[in-house]
Protein backbone atom coordinates (compact mmCIF):
# COMPACT_ATOMS: atom_id res chain seq x y z
CA UNK A 1 0.00 0.00 0.00
CA UNK A 2 1.15 3.46 -0.85
CA UNK A 3 2.40 5.76 1.83
CA UNK A 4 0.11 8.72 1.76
CA UNK A 5 1.65 10.51 5.04
CA UNK A 6 1.72 14.47 4.33
CA UNK A 7 4.69 16.14 4.54
CA UNK A 8 5.57 19.82 4.47
CA UNK A 9 7.88 20.88 1.68
CA UNK A 10 8.84 24.33 1.38
CA UNK A 11 8.99 26.28 -1.80
CA UNK A 12 10.49 29.78 -2.80
CA UNK A 13 7.84 31.95 -5.01
CA UNK A 14 8.61 35.77 -5.20
CA UNK A 15 5.97 38.36 -3.53
CA UNK A 16 4.00 38.92 -6.79
CA UNK A 17 3.37 35.44 -7.43
CA UNK A 18 2.21 34.96 -3.46
CA UNK A 19 0.00 37.78 -4.38
CA UNK A 20 -1.30 36.16 -7.56
CA UNK A 21 -1.69 32.86 -5.60
CA UNK A 22 -3.57 34.50 -2.49
CA UNK A 23 -6.07 36.56 -5.05
CA UNK A 24 -6.79 33.49 -7.30
CA UNK A 25 -7.63 31.55 -3.93
CA UNK A 26 -9.53 34.14 -2.24
CA UNK A 27 -11.69 34.26 -5.27
CA UNK A 28 -12.05 31.18 -5.65
CA UNK A 29 -12.84 30.65 -1.68
CA UNK A 30 -9.86 27.91 -1.66
CA UNK A 31 -6.73 28.16 0.77
CA UNK A 32 -3.74 29.66 -0.99
CA UNK A 33 -2.32 26.01 0.06
CA UNK A 34 -5.21 23.92 -1.76
CA UNK A 35 -4.29 25.88 -4.92
CA UNK A 36 -0.68 25.25 -4.63
CA UNK A 37 -1.48 21.18 -4.21
CA UNK A 38 -3.54 21.59 -6.91
CA UNK A 39 -1.40 23.21 -9.24
CA UNK A 40 1.60 21.06 -8.22
CA UNK A 41 -0.97 17.65 -9.11
CA UNK A 42 -2.50 19.27 -12.37
CA UNK A 43 1.19 19.32 -13.24
CA UNK A 44 2.23 16.18 -12.71
CA UNK A 45 -0.74 14.42 -13.71
CA UNK A 46 -0.15 16.40 -17.28
CA UNK A 47 3.74 15.72 -17.64
CA UNK A 48 3.81 12.16 -16.77
CA UNK A 49 1.33 11.51 -19.38
CA UNK A 50 3.30 13.56 -21.81
CA UNK A 51 6.15 11.22 -20.54
CA UNK A 52 4.28 8.30 -21.48
CA UNK A 53 3.28 9.66 -24.76
CA UNK A 54 6.94 10.69 -25.49
CA UNK A 55 8.12 6.77 -24.29
CA UNK A 56 5.42 5.65 -26.69
CA UNK A 57 6.84 7.82 -30.11
CA UNK A 58 10.43 6.56 -29.22
CA UNK A 59 9.10 3.22 -29.09
CA UNK A 60 7.00 3.48 -31.91
CA UNK A 61 10.36 4.67 -34.34
CA UNK A 62 12.55 1.85 -32.38
CA UNK A 63 10.15 -0.22 -33.97
CA UNK A 64 10.20 1.07 -37.10
CA UNK A 65 13.77 1.89 -37.82
CA UNK A 66 13.92 -1.91 -36.95
CA UNK A 67 11.12 -3.48 -39.08
CA UNK A 68 10.53 -0.43 -41.19
CA UNK A 69 6.42 -1.46 -41.23
CA UNK A 70 4.39 1.69 -41.38
CA UNK A 71 1.48 3.10 -42.68
CA UNK A 72 0.95 6.37 -45.09
CA UNK A 73 0.10 9.25 -44.35
CA UNK A 74 -2.72 8.99 -47.33
CA UNK A 75 -3.50 5.47 -45.66
CA UNK A 76 -3.95 6.92 -42.07
CA UNK A 77 -5.78 9.91 -43.37
CA UNK A 78 -8.47 7.84 -45.24
CA UNK A 79 -9.12 6.23 -42.33
CA UNK A 80 -9.51 8.62 -39.91
CA UNK A 81 -11.88 10.11 -42.89
CA UNK A 82 -14.24 6.97 -42.52
CA UNK A 83 -14.33 7.20 -38.22
CA UNK A 84 -15.09 10.93 -38.61
CA UNK A 85 -18.38 9.70 -40.74
CA UNK A 86 -19.29 7.60 -38.34
CA UNK A 87 -18.00 3.90 -40.19
CA UNK A 88 -16.21 1.67 -37.37
CA UNK A 89 -13.79 0.36 -40.10
CA UNK A 90 -10.35 -1.30 -38.93
CA UNK A 91 -6.70 0.64 -39.60
CA UNK A 92 -4.95 0.14 -42.72
CA UNK A 93 -2.45 -3.02 -42.42
CA UNK A 94 1.29 -2.43 -41.58
CA UNK A 95 3.36 -2.50 -44.33
CA UNK A 96 7.05 -2.20 -45.45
Amino acid sequence: MADTTMRPVAIKIDEDTKARIKRLADARQRTPHWLMREAIKQYVDREEKREVFRQDALNAWEAFRSNGLHVTADEADGWMAQLEQGQDTEPPECHV
